[in-house]
């Protein structure tokens, strides 16, 4: 299995599973991932140069094409809107949350056997927006419109995509956008009135690279958001 950001959160979780289920896991990120048993590639996503080495560097380790599950999962949040975003700051996010998961797709793909799977982190911001989120909500938009393009032209090959898109889930990208005073109003927002954990999200990514059926489907993993009117 190969992750982008398994150096906390999500990505953290996913790859700690995937070694529990006796998966050889290869992290990109650019901090490196703290568990013993996977495999990191230092990479900063947003550097294309970075990025080019790191990602032939990968691609050298399939000698031959085998049952792969590609993970999305790194991607950039900034404070930013429609009025004001510059280019530069719209590149970057765009060249982690978009780019980065184009160049591991084109690089990797043509070593993925019948079986494989590419999975992609969406957001509820993947069918919504909010203020004040900008960059992040035009990614994660088109995140979904590329796993449904992926899955088309994989068509008959035996690989399956599929995009899940959490809820508010427990990570240090939330502790970083949330403040503490507002993050019970942020739980309160579920129906189940909590945080999602990482492990859930990565239990529902496990599942779904297994899941053949799943091919060309956006999963709401978000505890039953509360509608307000």
């Amino acid at each position: 299995m190969v992750i982008t950001g398994a150096s906390a959160g999500i990505g953290l979780a996913t790859a700690r599973l995937f070694c529990a289920a006796n998966w050889r896991v290869i992290n990109l990120s650019r901090r490196p991932c703290p568990l013993a048993d996977v495999d990191h590639l230092g990479c900063d996503l947003s550097d294309p140069s970075a990025r080019q080495i790191a990602v032939k560097q990968l691609a050298r380790r399939f000698d031959a094409p085998c049952r792969l599950v590609l993970i999305h999962n790194a991607a950039m949040l900034h404070k930013d809107n429609a009025s004001s975003t510059e280019a530069d700051v719209l590149r970057q996010i765009l060249e982690v949350n978009l780019v980065a998961v184009n160049a591991l797709n084109r690089r990797l793909i043509p070593s993925m056997a019948p079986g494989s799977a590419i999975a992609y982190l969406g957001s509820t911001l993947s069918t919504k927006a909010v203020p004040g989120t900008y960059s992040y909500v035009l990614s994660k938009h088109a995140i979904i419109g590329m796993m449904r393009a992926t899955c088309q032209d994989l068509a008959g090959t035996g690989i399956h995509t599929v995009c899940v898109c959490p809820g508010f889930t427990d990570t240090e990208m939330l502790k970083v956008h949330v403040p503490v005073e507002a993050r019970q109003a942020v739980a309160a927002m579920s129906a189940f009135g909590r945080l999602i954990q990482p492990r859930e999200i990565a239990e529902c990514l496990l599942w779904a690279a297994r899941e053949p059926c799943l091919n060309g489907a956006v999963l709401h993993a978000g505890l039953g958001q509360m509608a307000h009117y």
